[in-house]
């Protein structure tokens, strides 16, 4: 009997369950940054995406792929070593959806105009849903500008890289319908100083290379070392670097290290172990050694470091939009629990000072998305050199900040959510162990600051790029002019010292958010954003939005509701 007078579990001031909503639909921002970046055309693939990725039974694949992670099986039961990862259903169906639609390679295919864009706008769509399955997909994508380095090599991979068939089984890859490539550089003893890296290559003599490789035997090295962190050991093939010993050469070289070799055989790549990560538990992050693995090299001799650049630039894109995507899954949890959670009286998203939180919230998430996609454009046209000098500032730039800002926000949304949010029922939880990794992954915070200024120090153009983008926004916002004149005072002197490097880091970020704001949002979003972030400096906690702030207003602008 239920609703009786000895009914002690009748639930009641809880939430509806999460889903059933349009990702992108919902997202007012991400539509409008799309739009505006050049990405309109791809609204009708978008709404249809979002629609798919914010039903129930997709986000649910998330619990799934990270309640039941890889599993190494070494060896079978003869003996033999087999070095395979087992991954749950749920894990497969993410990879089969994200591959599906083109994350991991549309901008290379030139089918679609604003081709990096509209692939961030999926990214980030992909991160509101789950984090881990985006590794593997981040460097299949950022490998293409490496792999063209070497047209022999490309003229073999792309095709199978640029395919959008998910094929997981175990075959060299001529067997393969679709390809998926990872990275290894981090070495024990290194960390990110990889010239320190101890793993050595020597080239094979070009008869045993034929024997292996046939028509594909040129450049063919063989690699003995280890790699600390291996990323999705599962991948047809990895990016490594290694010291090469040829006269003049002499120094790290890059190298595309094949799974399986051409005959089905294994090559001498040992998985030793999984990392056992706080996050990111749903993709395989591996210890390995090389036992004479063979590689192909990419690039020149000696020139592994500018060769893999190539890639670290684009993983490091990723890396900004993969936080903007996480927070604003963080910002949607945490809004709909205060949408429908009453506390003295009333829903929570109508107390004033919980408004303040959730305004505070919204703006950052509009600001990181805001700059994505901006970003994101720079990478569509290369050829011009105003936007490559803007993402070569704007890319570690973007990273230190914007992934420095991630962890913060995903304890703020789990707060706003309470003791239920602290749980491992809820998609907080996992949420809030993956918004460090992409602080640490492909480069740490004090990496990145340096970046910036290597990039302030040796190339001028990036400054006036970043001065030029800044004036579009004009003077008439009294907080924002100022800011920005004592910033380019700043930047007029080439940094030199790295004490204060974060600092800086931080002011470019907000000084360009803040730009594009006042440009395109709504007048109560960029007023609250700038009083908060420069008028005054940003603080520890959020919920510190000054009086007057129109904080319902931009709650209801951040969360349209399903």
């Amino acid at each position: 009997m239920t609703g009786g007078p000895y009914d002690t579990h009748a639930v009641f001031n809880q939430p509806p369950a999460f889903g059933n909503f349009n990702l992108f639909a919902a997202d007012t921002a991400l539509r409008e940054a799309l739009g505006r970046e050049g990405g309109a055309a791809a609204v009708p693939d978008l709404l249809a995406l979002g629609e798919m990725l914010g039903r129930a039974e997709t986000l649910d694949l998330a619990r799934l792929a990270n309640r039941h992670g890889p599993v190494l099986h070494g060896f079978d039961a003869a003996g033999r070593r087999i070095d395979e990862v087992e991954f749950h259903p749920a894990w497969h169906a993410l990879m089969r959806l994200f591959v599906g639609a083109g994350a991991h390679a549309s901008p290379w295919d030139g089918t679609e105009p604003a081709g990096q864009v509209v692939r961030a706008a999926r990214y980030m769509l992909f991160g509101q849903v789950e984090n881990g399955s985006q590794c593997p997909v981040t460097m299949t994508y950022a490998s293409v500008p490496a792999l063209r380095q070497s047209p022999a090599l490309a003229a073999g991979w792309l095709p199978k890289i640029l395919s959008r068939e998910y094929d997981p089984r175990p075959l060299p890859v001529h067997l393969k319908s679709g390809a998926l490539i990872g990275m290894g550089m981090t070495e024990k003893q290194g960390g990110s100083d990889v010239r320190s890296n101890t793993t050595h290559a020597e080239p094979m003599l070009p008869a045993e290379a034929r024997a292996v490789f046939g028509d594909e035997a040129d450049g063919v090295y063989r690699l003995v070392g280890h790699k600390w962190f291996f990323s999705a050991p599962q991948a047809d093939a990895h990016l490594v670097l290694a010291q090469t010993e040829a006269a003049g050469n002499t120094g790290l070289s890059c190298f595309l290290v094949p799974r399986f070799l051409p005959d089905g055989t294994r090559n001498g790549v040992r998985i030793q172990r999984l990392k056992d990560k706080v996050g990111n538990r749903s993709n395989a992050s591996s210890e390995v050694e090389f036992t004479g693995a063979f590689g192909h090299l990419l690039g020149q001799a000696g020139r592994g470091i500018p060769t893999i650049l190539q890639m670290g630039s684009h993983t490091r894109l990723d890396c900004i939009l993969g936080t903007a995507g996480t927070i604003r899954a963080a910002l949607t949890h945490a809004l709909h629990h205060a949408r429908h959670r009453h506390a003295f009286g009333k829903p929570l998203d109508r107390q004033p000072l919980m408004q303040n939180v959730l305004a505070d919230l919204a703006l950052e998430s509009e600001a990181a998305t805001a700059f994505a996609l901006r970003l994101a454009r720079c990478y569509d046209h290369p050829a011009d050199a105003g936007e490559a000098a803007l993402a070569r500032l704007l890319t570690p730039a973007g990273k230190y900040w914007i992934c420095k800002r991630g962890p913060g926000f995903g304890a703020e949304a789990m707060e706003v959510v309470g003791g239920s949010g602290y749980v491992e029922d809820s998609p907080l939880a996992r949420l809030y162990r993956e918004l460090p990794v992409n602080s640490i992954w492909e480069g740490s915070g004090n990496v990145m600051c340096l970046d910036v200024l290597r990039a302030c120090a040796r190339s001028p153009a990036a400054a006036e790029a970043l001065a030029a983008e800044l004036a579009i926004a004009g003077t008439a916002n009294a907080d924002y002019a100022a800011f920005t004149a004592r910033l380019r005072q700043d930047l007029a002197v080439a940094p030199s010292e790295e004490f204060g490097a974060r600092v800086l880091a931080e002011r470019i970020v907000l000084a360009v958010q803040a730009g594009l704001l006042l440009r395109h949002a709504p007048g109560i979003v960029s007023s609250a954003f700038i009083a908060s972030r420069l008028a005054r400096e940003p603080g520890g906690a959020y919920g510190r939005l000054p009086a007057g702030t129109d904080c319902a207003a931009l709650i209801a602008r951040a969360w349209p509701g399903p």
